[in-house]
This record gives C-alpha cells, sequence and structure tokens, in this order.
C-alpha cells in the first residue's frame, strides 16, 4: 500500500516514457536517421510524391511527432496525479503540463550537446502545444475541445477571409474562389449557433 506517495503502476510509465522521449532525441533519432527509413515509407504511403514533397513530409512527421510524445507524456503523468495523488482535474494538468514544459526544455538543452543535433526553441513549443492539447482534453473533455476549436476556426475563416478581401480590392488583386469564405463561414456559424441554442433549450 503507498499511502504517502505515488504508486509505481502510476509514476513509472511517465518516468519511463521520458527515458524513451530522450533515447530519441539521441543520435539515433537524428533527420540523418530518420530519413532511411521514414523518407521510404512515405514513398509507399505516397508514390507521387516528388522527392522536395517527400523531404517535407518528413520534417512534418518529425514536427508531429514533439506533439504526439510530449501530449502522451502529459496524459501519463496527469494519470499519476489524477489517479495516483487524487488532485483535481485542474490541478493534475497543471502540474502535468509543468513537468512536461520542464522536461521540454531539459531535453533540448541536452540536444544542444550531441553533434547531430540541436537545440530549438520552436520544438519546445511544440512540445509545449502537445501537452496543452492533452491537458485541454483531460479536463474539459474531447467534444467541449473540437468545439470551441471548430468555432474559433469558423471565427478566423469569417474575419480572416473579410480581411484578405478588402485587403485585395484595394490592391487590385483578384480573389477568386476567396468570396466564398465568408459567406459559408457565417452559414456555418449561424447554423452552430441555432443548433447550440436549440440543444440548450431542450435541455432546458
Amino acid at each position: 500500500m503507498y499511502h504517502d506517495g505515488v504508486s509505481p503502476a502510476y509514476w513509472l510509465p511517465p518516468a519511463l516514457w521520458m527515458l524513451a522521449i530522450m533515447s530519441a532525441s539521441s543520435d539515433v533519432g537524428s533527420a540523418e536517421h530518420t530519413q532511411h527509413w521514414l523518407v521510404p515509407l512515405l514513398h509507399l504511403i505516397a508514390p507521387w510524391a516528388t522527392p522536395s514533397q517527400l523531404d517535407a513530409l518528413h520534417r512534418l512527421v518529425r514536427k508531429a511527432g514533439h506533439l504526439a510524445e510530449y501530449a502522451a507524456l502529459a496524459a501519463l503523468w496527469y494519470r499519476a496525479f489524477r489517479r495516483g495523488r487524487h488532485l483535481a482535474p485542474r490541478s493534475a494538468a497543471t502540474i502535468a503540463f509543468l513537468i512536461s514544459v520542464a522536461w521540454a526544455i531539459v531535453d533540448e538543452i541536452r540536444q544542444s550537446f550531441v553533434p547531430s543535433r540541436g537545440a530549438s526553441a520552436a520544438d519546445v513549443a511544440l512540445d509545449a502545444i502537445g501537452a496543452l492539447l492533452a491537458m485541454l482534453v483531460a479536463t474539459f473533455g474531447w467534444r467541449v475541445i473540437v468545439d470551441r476549436t471548430t468555432t474559433l476556426l469558423l471565427w478566423l475563416a469569417l474575419l480572416g477571409g473579410i480581411a484578405f478581401l478588402i485587403l485585395n480590392i484595394l490592391t487590385g488583386v483578384p480573389s477568386g474562389l476567396l468570396w466564398l469564405s465568408p459567406p459559408i463561414a457565417a452559414i456555418l456559424l449561424i447554423a452552430r449557433i441555432i443548433h447550440s441554442r436549440h440543444h440548450s433549450n431542450r435541455r432546458a
């Protein structure tokens, strides 16, 4: 029985995952090494892609890896503090997020001493975004996050589309299909508002 600390069943998985991240950030996980097996795999998936497109996909997959590995790390620490220490969801999420970001910084500093790697503030930001997304889902639920993100993107499409249309009119640049962006975004936003009110009225 573990009363004062967290059972190894909870803290061991995130600790092992931190070691796995550190191992992946060594020379073994460098771009030079991953391109030998990842680029051929991408070529099998997308045989029509050009060499430059495959290189771009290779970089994209590597960056997506940052999001995924730190989302997983934050989720594991969240589980440790939420179930192992029975902390409130927001408290557990905050601690898990801070640990993940701290480890991202430590790992990037360590990479600066590896000849084939290098430290990157952009990678730390990606790691933090991955951890943050995982904690938002853990705290609010994925349905709420998807709903709010969709609403935000629609507002960006509406306001950004209007801004670009005005800019194109002032500069004399044809807008083409961009004219469709604001009205479509507005229709979808109105539909979401009506659906949300109808759902709220049914619950009431």
